[in-house]
């Protein structure tokens, strides 16, 4: 039974936290107080993503959508760190693209073999052996680990082929592909006989190949979504070369030349940049006595269009030999012109001034204050211990919180939020 081809997936994943810091001390005999040592937490493992050739779709992501990286470990005695956690390999077929599910956000392309890692662990924190100073000689605080990022991820594949055929369903494109390759796609004279891409490698000399895929579902409306057209015109993105195969023939009723431009105007509305891609003009089906009317019609439209032409018949296979040895020329002699791609988000812990704070106010009146490294330092203090207290509160000072809420009107029994932390703001 042949392998589902599933193009579509939504996970979630979630890196592992950081390990807390170890609250400990020296103890040796003949020693009579021996200073901090306690090690730092681990840190949590990362999420990684890594093209694997061997897989051809996102089947494995359907009954698996949960991926959470192992924790590292705490700190100890005798400053012994923590172990890392692992990092979490999640293989994925090349061609995927990643996007943050909320906002539809390019994470990452991965046509390459380079890894992305989609989520961070969380910084291990710190033993108490970090904090001994000549006035504070037995610190009895560590810092927690941080907690490791998360996010939910839409994975969408897109297939990577040299030459995509586009066209009306029964034009013929599945039986030009099952001649021209080793692909075997189901044949029949029916429309949507082909609900996934096909590809196929041509051989087009001894050393000399591309791969070709049949895109199926295009009809009118296919942007829109109207047949199958809305799942599968991504998978024309990856093409360099698009041949736009039409009945010549006109048997089904329809008119080849009518075909063309409605195909193509369902090119432009999902994708200028598709639409713009280079295209060949072929007309199949030659071999029927109803083609020779509408040849005369295709060669002046591909005129017009400044289009490549050539009159096939997949069924008996006239200028099928002419065709790929047309293309294998134009495929040695492409340059790949530089795109503007979509914008893709890039994991850059810089990126983003850290001490930088802002002040914002809720329905409620509440004051929201903002900012990576204060946000850090709440979760990383614990508000049970006195001495951890002291020094969040000496941070704040000299980050001038306290100045920055009196210049936006606070009063004494106002609520101040910080990430999740609340309290009620005193003089």
């Amino acid at each position: 039974m042949a392998t589902s081809f599933i193009d579509k997936a939504r996970i979630s994943v979630r890196a592992g936290n950081g390990g807390n810091g170890a609250v400990s001390f020296h103890r040796e005999k003949y020693v009579a107080a021996g200073g901090p040592d306690g090690g730092d937490g681990g840190r949590g493992g990362s999420i990684i993503l890594q093209v694997d050739d061997n897989m051809s779709t996102l089947m494995d992501f359907r009954y698996k959508r949960k991926y959470t990286a192992p924790d590292g470990e705490n700190g100890r005695a005798k400053r012994m760190s923590g172990a890392d956690g692992d990092d979490l390999v999640i293989r994925v077929p090349r061609g995927t693209v990643l996007k943050e599910a909320e906002t539809d956000l390019v994470v990452a392309d991965l046509t390459g073999s380079e890894p992305v890692v989609v989520a961070r662990g969380g910084r291990g924190g710190w033993g108490n052996s970090h904090f001994a100073t000549p006035t504070r000689q037995i610190p009895k605080f560590a810092k927690p680990g941080l907690p490791g990022e998360d996010m939910h991820l839409k994975l969408e594949l897109k297939v990577i082929a040299d030459v995509g055929l586009i066209g009306f369903p029964n034009v013929g494109k599945s039986t030009l592909i099952s001649i021209i390759s080793a692909a075997r796609p189901k044949i029949a004279n029916y429309h949507f006989t082909t609900l996934t891409p096909v590809l196929g490698v041509v051989r087009v000399g001894p050393e000399q190949s591309f791969v070709c895929a049949d895109i199926p579902g295009l009809i009118e409306g296919a942007a829109e979504g109207v047949g199958l057209g809305h799942d599968f015109l991504r998978h024309v993105e990856r093409t360099k070369l698009i041949l736009h195969i039409v009945d010549a023939s006109g048997i089904e009723g329809r008119d080849p030349v009518d075909d063309f431009y409605k195909i193509n105007a369902e090119l432009k509305k999902y994708s200028e940049k598709i639409a713009r891609r280079t295209q060949i003009l072929v007309a199949n089906k030659i071999d029927l006595p109803e083609a020779q009317e509408n040849l005369p019609r295709l060669k002046a439209l591909a005129e017009k269009e400044g289009l490549k032409f050539f009159a096939i018949s997949a069924a008996t296979r006239e200028g099928v030999k002419e065709l790929i040895s047309y293309v294998g020329e134009w495929l040695d002699n492409y340059v790949e012109e530089p795109e503007q791609e979509e914008e893709v988000k890039i994991y850059d812990e810089t990126a983003e001034d850290p001490d930088k704070i802002t002040i914002t106010r809720n329905d409620a009146g509440d004051f929201i204050v903002h900012g990576k490294a204060i946000e850090k330092l709440v979760i990383m203090t614990n508000f049970n211990n006195d001495e951890a207290v002291r020094r969040f509160q000496y941070i704040w000072r000299i980050k001038g919180i306290d100045e920055k809420l009196k210049e936006r009107g606070i009063k004494e029994g106002q609520t101040v939020r910080i990430g999740e932390m609340e309290f009620e703001y005193r003089e």
